[in-house]
């Protein structure tokens, strides 16, 4: 089975996701959950890359990153996995004893109006919606509660959002997403699907090269004779 495409191109706004090898948890203590955030502190100076919000999770983390240059998510994304596999493995003196994560990063582009809204909402909201604190705020690793341009602890620093955030914001990620909005959150994040209004979705998925992620899944339905 062929990769699904995937669009890299500057100036769009991305989610992108990648989670542990086996769904193992990685993140099992405070000190994995800092070291990887120190890794991220370190992708996004090194690469001048806009994070707009995050959440790790303990087997899986997801990212809001809106790259200046086309090439540049790639190379954020790979020089943040691969640092921190090799940083990871170092610390329980494991080098070389197979791979951290599933495999290459999953993404898609996100319009940025209030569908930028409803991702920050998902990605923030991620720990609630597992189960693992009953407050998103509470959750001590990821953005919500941390102001832009300030520093997220150990270093991690956030960028504004090209429109205006929202009012009463931690009510809002509190707030259960509505049922058509996780149902596209989630076919964007299996397929790779541009995230927005139908017309800038065509359009997008167009220029991107993504065409295939909106078709329908499945073979198509033989006709029959005579129709």
């Amino acid at each position: 089975m062929s990769r699904p495409p995937r669009a890299a191109e500057g100036g769009l706004i991305y989610h992108a996701l990648n989670r542990a090898n086996a769904r193992l948890t990685i993140f099992g203590d405070d000190g994995d959950f800092e070291a990887f955030e120190r890794v991220l502190a370190e992708a996004v100076t090194r690469y001048d890359m806009r994070l707009l919000a995050y959440c790790v999770m303990p087997n899986h983390f997801h990212l809001v990153l809106w790259p200046h240059a086309d090439g540049d998510l790639s190379l954020f994304m790979r020089w943040l996995t691969m640092t921190h596999t090799q940083r990871w493995h170092a610390h329980r003196h494991s080098a070389g004893s197979g791979h951290l994560y599933q495999g290459r990063f999953k993404s898609f582009p996100v319009q940025g109006d209030d569908h930028l809204v409803t991702v920050c909402r998902y990605v923030e909201r991620n720990a609630l919606r597992a189960g693992l604190t009953t407050q998103a705020e509470q959750w001590r690793w990821g953005s919500l509660g941390r102001a832009p341009t300030k520093k997220a602890s150990p270093g991690v620093s956030l960028s504004r959002w090209p429109i205006p955030r929202p009012r009463h914001w931690i009510e809002r990620v509190n707030a259960p997403l509505s049922v058509a909005e996780e149902e596209a959150m989630q076919r964007a994040i299996t397929r790779g699907q541009p995230f927005g209004t139908p017309d800038w979705q065509m359009t997008t998925a167009t220029r991107l090269g993504l065409g295939s992620t909106l078709q329908p899944i499945g073979r198509p339905k033989k006709q029959k004779n005579g129709s």
